[in-house]
């Protein structure tokens, strides 16, 4: 039985090492340059970044990875993996003054996580190196391009003594109220997760065989929960192949993510609401009549408040190139409970509950609130009163109370935080 997506990796690279595990698509066009790699290869070259790793002492220490977008931040995710180390996924400084507000998280992270090491890409790694002398925090910090890792260090690379109450990673929350904390997710919560996300959107072995394990396609930010452990760290779990492509591609031209739904024919894609609006706002009758969506079986919305409205214009929008609305997906996660919480049913219409007087839409004529499904296998979900600490009765509006295996251990050395919200 595996303990960890390290062991499933493994044994993805030895029974189907030519398989693709990830398509990436360059220029987010279909017909544009397109960048593979096989399970035998990221299982090499993770573990190349692994050795190295391991060779330094860092297992059980912090490793903030700072990539752009690519299949370079997945292999060096899971060589953090294959050796002990915590993963911190961060957003590399970029574009005017380096990104005054990516540049000022990536300082936070580093500091909060104690991070021993950055790895990236040659152009974060030079342009952090340009830096330095106005970061001080830099100066303790090896920053390593691990494209300069040669594929022979990964004959050095030792199974690392793993348990389920490992630390596999920090996923930082977004910090737009407060400071950002760490969620310290487990190999075990990841695991668990997975399994969630599997049960839930319908990825049984019988669509597994149908779509030819070309399942997922996805242009959602792998630094962010929702699109790591969804799109990304999923594939590994089933050893699928998934279409990848920038998350800026999208918003430049949004008919890119159609286009890949309908070149590529996925089970499964999704991403925020704003998505679906973005998506709508640039349709056109010939983008329409050029696709083929039917493909699409899980479109899923989640991460922030779902729009009812939305649901209704997408589906009688895209409707002739064969969506359908039974394919909408509402869902529900935090980053505490790992990613995913709950899940609408698969091939069956969004749930709709009439919310004139209640949630973010109050007042509009045709507000409603969506429902998001039901809890995943394992976990238990309570509407509660957080003053009386008691249960509330159907219909009644409270604070979710999450329990079961994909719950995280807490925050990374913050035990106050941890208290307050882990109880």
């Amino acid at each position: 039985m595996a303990r960890s997506l390290v062991d499933l990796l493994t044994e993805h690279a030895t029974h189907q090492p030519d398989r693709t595990a990830y398509r990436y698509l360059v220029s987010g066009d279909c017909d544009g340059e397109i960048q593979e790699i096989t399970y035998a290869r990221l299982a090499r070259r993770s573990r190349a970044v692994a050795a190295w790793l391991q060779e330094r002492g860092l297992t059980g220490a912090r490793a903030m990875l700072l990539h752009p977008p690519g299949l370079g931040f997945i292999s060096d995710y899971l060589g953090c993996l294959a050796a002990g180390v915590v993963a911190v996924p961060g957003v590399p400084p970029q574009g005017r003054a380096h990104n005054h507000r990516a540049l000022t998280r990536m300082r936070r992270l580093l500091a909060d996580a104690d991070a021993k090491v950055i790895l990236g890409g040659r152009d974060v790694v030079t342009a952090l190196a340009g830096m330095a002398k106005h970061l001080p925090e830099l100066a303790d910090i090896t920053c390593l391009a691990t494209e300069d890792i040669p594929d022979e260090a990964a004959d050095a690379w030792r199974v690392p003594d793993l348990t389920p109450d490992s630390v596999a990673f920090l996923q930082y929350t977004s910090g737009s109220t407060s400071a950002p904390k760490g969620v310290a997710v487990t190999h075990g919560n990841l695991l668990d997760n997975e399994r969630i996300i599997t049960e839930r959107m319908g990825h049984t072995p019988e669509v597994i065989e149908e779509y030819g394990r070309e399942l997922v396609v996805s242009w959602l930010p792998v630094y962010h929960d929702m699109g790591l452990i969804g799109p990304v760290l999923n594939t590994v779990y089933l050893g699928l192949t998934t279409t990848l492509f920038s998350p800026l591609h999208f918003l430049q031209q949004p008919d890119r993510w159609l286009k890949a739904i309908s070149r590529y024919r996925p089970h499964t894609s999704g991403g925020p609401n704003f998505a679906y609006e973005l998506s709508l706002k640039h349709a056109t009758d010939e983008l329409v009549d050029g696709l083929d969506l039917s493909s699409w079986k899980v479109a899923f919305n989640g991460a922030e408040p779902i729009r009812a409205a939305t649901l209704r214009r997408f589906t009688e929008t895209f409707a002739p190139a064969g969506f359908s609305r039974e394919a909408f997906y509402p869902c529900y996660g935090l980053a505490e409970a790992t990613v995913m919480v709950t899940g609408a049913s698969v091939e069956a219409p969004p749930t709709l509950l009439a919310a004139q007087d209640l949630g973010p839409h109050a007042g509009e004529a045709d507000a409603a609130a969506v429902g998001c499904g039901r809890p995943g296998p394992g976990l238990t979900v309570t509407i509660a009163d957080p003053e009386q600490g008691t249960e509330l009765p159907e219909g009644q509006v409270g604070e979710i109370w999450v329990s079961g295996g994909s719950v995280a251990k807490g925050y990374w050395r913050n035990a106050l935080a941890t208290r307050e919200t882990f109880r």
